[in-house]
C-alpha cells in the first residue's frame, strides 16, 4: 500500500502539530495535576509548545517545500507568518497568569487550538486550506469571547459569531465561484489569462475579497471590532489583535500577489485600496472618542491595518517586506501594550479604563514607561518601530504610484497624536484626591513580556530585519 503523503509532507506541518498537541498537553495537565489552580503549569506548557513550533519553523525558513499536492506551502512567507502568529499566543499566554479566572486550561487550549489554524492560514495555496485554516482560527475565538461570566463577553462572542460568519459565507462562495471558473481550488490556477473574459472568476473573486476585507475589519465592515474587542476577555482581545490579522493577511498577500490574472489585480484591488485608506481615517477618528483601552485599541487595529495595506498596494517585493516588518511591530506594540494593561488591572477588572491610567508614571513608573513607548509607536513616532516602519510603508506607496494612500496615512497618523497623547498625558498627570486604587501585585512574567516588546519595539527602529527571500508566494 503506498501512502499518499510523503514524510517531508507530515514534517511541513510539524510545527502546526507541536501547538495542536500542546493544547492537548494543557489539558491533561489540567486533569491530572492534583491542584486547585494549576494556572502556572498551564501557561509553561503553553509556551514551551509555542517555543518548539517556533524552532521547527525556522528550521523550515529557506526550504520551500509543496506539501500535500501544493495545498500547504513552506519556506519563507509562510515561516514568516506562522512565527507572528506564535509570538502572538505566547504574548496572550503570558497574560492569563494575571487574568483570565479560576481556571484556564480550557481557555489555552482553545487559543492554541485557534492558532494552528491562522498557521495553516498562512502557508495555505488552496481554497479548501484558506478555508479550514480560517474556520479553525473563527470558531475558538468565537468560544473564547465568551469564556467568561460578563454581558459584554456574551454580546461580544454573539455579535462575533454572526458577524464573522456572515464574512465566512462571503469567503466560501466567492471561492466555490472561483473554482467553478476555473475548475480548480489552487491559486495558481487563478492565474490563467482567459479568466479575464469569465464574469464567475469576476464575480468569485470579489466575493472571496469581501470576505477577507470583512475579516481585517476594514471600513465599512469594521463597526463590529471595538465593540468585540471591549467584551472579549483581555488576552483573548491581544490574540485577535494580531493572530487573525496575521493570518488574514497572509492570505490577502498570496492572492493579490500571486493569484491573479496578468493585468487585473489594479481593477479587481482598486476597491480593497480604497477601503484601506478610508479605514486610515475612520480608526484614528473613532479612537478619538474613547475611554476604554480596549475600544480604542480596536479602532486603533482598524487604522493599523490600512497602514499594511498600503505597504502592499503597489504590488512590489519590497511592499511585502514593509509591511511584513510593521506588521511584525504592530504585534510587538500590541502585545505590550496589554501586557501593560494585564499588569495594572485591579480584582475583577482588565486595566481597560483610560481613567485607571491617571498618575500610573507615580505609582508604576517603568510601566508607564513601557506604555508610553507602545503608544508612540502605533502613533509612529520615533524613536520606534513604528516610526520606521511607516516611512517605509510612505516610501514604497509613493514610488508605486500610490501617493494618495500616502497622503491618507499622514493624514491619519496626524489624527491619532491626539488619541494616543490621551493615554500618555493621563499616565503622567497627578492622582486625584480620593482612596487610591489598588494595583495588581507584580506579576513577574507580565512585566517581563511588556518590558521585552518594549525593548524590541525601540531596537527595530535601528536594526529594521526585513526578510528577503519570501517570494514566491504560489508555486
Amino acid at each position: 500500500m503506498t501512502m499518499p503523503f510523503t514524510h517531508a509532507d507530515w514534517a511541513a506541518i510539524m510545527p502546526v502539530s507541536v501547538v495542536a498537541i500542546t493544547a492537548l498537553l494543557v489539558l491533561v495537565a489540567d486533569l491530572f495535576s492534583g491542584r486547585d489552580e494549576p494556572r502556572g503549569l498551564c501557561i509553561a506548557i503553553g509556551l514551551i509548545g509555542t517555543a518548539v513550533a517556533a524552532y521547527l519553523a525556522a528550521r523550515q525558513f529557506g526550504h520551500p517545500h509543496d506539501a500535500f499536492y501544493g495545498g500547504f506551502l513552506t519556506g519563507g512567507f509562510a515561516t514568516v507568518f506562522q512565527e507572528i502568529i506564535l509570538i502572538a499566543a505566547a504574548g496572550s499566554l503570558i497574560l492569563y497568569g494575571a487574568l483570565g479566572g479560576e481556571r484556564v486550561a480550557g481557555p489555552i487550549a482553545i487559543m492554541l487550538w485557534s492558532a494552528c489554524g491562522a498557521m495553516l492560514m498562512a502557508g495555505a495555496a488552496n481554497l479548501i486550506m484558506i478555508f479550514l485554516g480560517l474556520e479553525l482560527l473563527s470558531l475558538g475565538l468565537y468560544a473564547l469571547c465568551g469564556a467568561v461570566d460578563r454581558k459584554t463577553a456574551r454580546e461580544s462572542a454573539i455579535k462575533y459569531l454572526i458577524l464573522s460568519s456572515t464574512a465566512s459565507g462571503f469567503l466560501i462562495f466567492g471561492s466555490a465561484l472561483l473554482f467553478g471558473a476555473t475548475g480548480s481550488v489552487a491559486l495558481a490556477d487563478l492565474t490563467g489569462p482567459l479568466l479575464v473574459y469569465n464574469p464567475l472568476f469576476w464575480l468569485g473573486a470579489g466575493m472571496f475579497l469581501i470576505g477577507l476585507v470583512f475579516k481585517l475589519s476594514l471600513v465599512p465592515f469594521h463597526a463590529w471590532t471595538p465593540d468585540v474587542f471591549e467584551g472579549a476577555p483581555l488576552p483573548v482581545t491581544a490574540f485577535m489583535s494580531v493572530a487573525t490579522k496575521a493570518g488574514v493577511l497572509a492570505v490577502f498577500a498570496r492572492f493579490a500577489y500571486a493569484a491573479l490574472p496578468a493585468g487585473t489585480s489594479e481593477a479587481i484591488l482598486l476597491p480593497v485600496w480604497v477601503a484601506a485608506g478610508i479605514s486610515m481615517i475612520a480608526g484614528n477618528v473613532g479612537m478619538l472618542a474613547q475611554t476604554d483601552l480596549k475600544r480604542l485599541l480596536g479602532y486603533s487595529g482598524i487604522a493599523q491595518v490600512g497602514y499594511i495595506l498600503v505597504a502592499l498596494a503597489g504590488g512590489t517585493a519590497l511592499g511585502l517586506r514593509y509591511a511584513i516588518f510593521y506588521l511584525t511591530a504592530y504585534a510587538f506594540m500590541n502585545l505590550g501594550a496589554f501586557a501593560v494593561a494585564a499588569a495594572i488591572s485591579g480584582e475583577g477588572e482588565e486595566g481597560a479604563q483610560i481613567a485607571n491610567y491617571r498618575g500610573l508614571g507615580r505609582r508604576r513608573p517603568w510601566l508607564a514607561a513601557a506604555m508610553t513607548v507602545f503608544l508612540l509607536g502605533l502613533a509612529g513616532l520615533p524613536p520606534t518601530a513604528g516610526f520606521l516602519g511607516k516611512i517605509l510603508i510612505l516610501a514604497t506607496s509613493v514610488t508605486s504610484g500610490y501617493a494618495w494612500l500616502a497622503a491618507l496615512l499622514v493624514a491619519g497618523t496626524a489624527i491619532s497624536l491626539y488619541a494616543y497623547a490621551k493615554v500618555i498625558r493621563a499616565m503622567y498627570a497627578p492622582e486625584e484626591a480620593g482612596p487610591v486604587r489598588d494595583l495588581r501585585p507584580f506579576v513577574p512574567l507580565v512585566w517581563a513580556s511588556a518590558a521585552i516588546c518594549a525593548v524590541l519595539v525601540v531596537v527595530m527602529a535601528f536594526y529594521p530585519l526585513t526578510p528577503s527571500n519570501v517570494l514566491p508566494l504560489v508555486r
